[in-house]
């Protein structure tokens, strides 16, 4: 073809023609709309059951009248307070547009296209693949364990010199399984020397005990881990997007000179200030999720159904009926959860802890269900 008979669609990069894009969860005004359901309840993107903070609400408010200003580059304020809040010097951390931006910023930071590798769990968050794929690395997959642990003797044997990132989330999406610190802190300590351990710990402040799990208070004695957290689990800010990495200081000053100056909104910002501050909220939405996640693992196990040990604020159910058919009737009775075929778990589904009546309604429509099968 010369290039008089060439067209812009020709240039497209060939990484991207085969890319498919994130799908994220069925949202309750589009199954309002299909169904014709006045009321729905969402059990599937693992969102804070109580929303919001009422005090983050009003900072919202208060600061939309600042928003034709430009914010601060770098979220100074921000990382001051997180600073502040974990006990870690400001320059450890970076704050992104969700911690999917920490994501993309560390794998075009880190790994050369055509030349190094990543290395993740499978199944894990698309957004390791989709990002690594964009950015032209190759990308080796290593399957979980059968019971969903990590098989980190089989990562180790499979990483080489031009590994440039490794990435497992923990608590692990859909799983909810849980590695200990001490597991993690091997693990970055045997890797080879060139790569970095990329641990996302969104779902970190459900688990019964954080610092069992999180290798926070050592990272003083490491300087090739990443620890990504985000203000939409806890926090209730999904909508906002904002997440962080905490990292060495050498990684985070070099996402910094790359990072879109503007990324992070003055909203966004000035709401993750104000949710940092209200503990009694924080609070509030760890019990609720710590005692619903306990009673929905009951009360399921009860139908019969399988029901995996989480640290998160999701649980992995296998039903007795057919994951897709409860799936169907639940949507039919105004409950969305989470079908998992794109992790390759088709018999499986993932619920997101609710409220109390939340959670009790649901439990009432799924025994409901299971009794039409029988």
């Amino acid at each position: 073809m010369n290039c008089d008979q060439m067209h812009p669609r020709d240039m497209i990069r060939p990484e991207l023609k085969d890319l498919a894009p994130y799908e994220p969860g069925r949202s309750i005004a589009e199954i309002r709309q299909e169904l014709g359901l006045g009321t729905v309840v969402k059990m599937a993107s693992n969102e804070n059951p109580l929303g919001a903070s009422p005090l983050v609400k009003k900072t919202v408010q208060r600061r939309a009248n600042l928003i034709f200003r430009y914010p601060r580059p770098n979220s100074p304020d921000l990382t001051a307070a997180l600073g502040k809040h974990l006990d870690l010097p400001q320059d450890r951390f970076v704050v992104g547009n969700g911690s999917d931006e920490i994501i993309d910023l560390l794998i075009r930071v880190l790994a050369r296209p055509g030349q190094d590798n990543i290395v993740i769990f499978d199944p894990s968050f698309s957004i390791y693949r989709l990002q690594a794929s964009l950015c032209g690395v190759s990308l080796l997959q290593i399957p979980l364990n059968a019971d969903f642990s990590f098989p980190f003797s089989h990562l180790l044997a499979n990483v080489d010199r031009n590994t440039a990132l490794v990435f497992l989330t923990n608590p692990d999406n859909p799983s909810g399984y849980t590695a200990h610190a001490e597991d993690l802190v091997s693990l970055a300590r045997n890797l080879p020397p060139t790569a970095v351990l990329v641990v996302d710990e969104a779902y970190i402040e459900f688990a019964d005990l954080p610092e069992r799990y999180s290798p926070l208070s050592r990272l003083d004695e490491l300087d090739n881990v990443v620890l990504l957290r985000t203000f939409s689990k806890l926090y209730g800010l999904a909508g906002l997007r904002l997440g962080y990495g905490i990292m060495p200081a050498w990684l985070s000053d070099l996402l910094h000179r790359v990072k879109l100056p503007f990324s992070v909104n003055l909203l966004a910002e000035a709401a993750g200030l104000t949710a940092l501050q209200d503990a009694f909220f924080v609070q509030a939405s760890r019990e609720a999720v710590l005692q619903g996640r306990r009673v929905l693992t009951k009360d399921l196990q009860q139908l019969g159904w399988t029901v995996y040990p989480s640290q998160a604020n999701f649980i992995l159910v296998k039903p007795t009926c057919p994951a897709q058919s409860l799936i169907h009737d639940l949507l039919h009775r105004g409950y969305i959860i989470r079908g998992l075929d794109s992790y390759g778990l088709s018999d499986w589904v993932r619920i997101s802890i609710g409220t109390e009546v939340e959670n009790r309604g649901f439990v009432q429509a799924c025994r409901a269900i299971q009794e039409s099968y029988a």
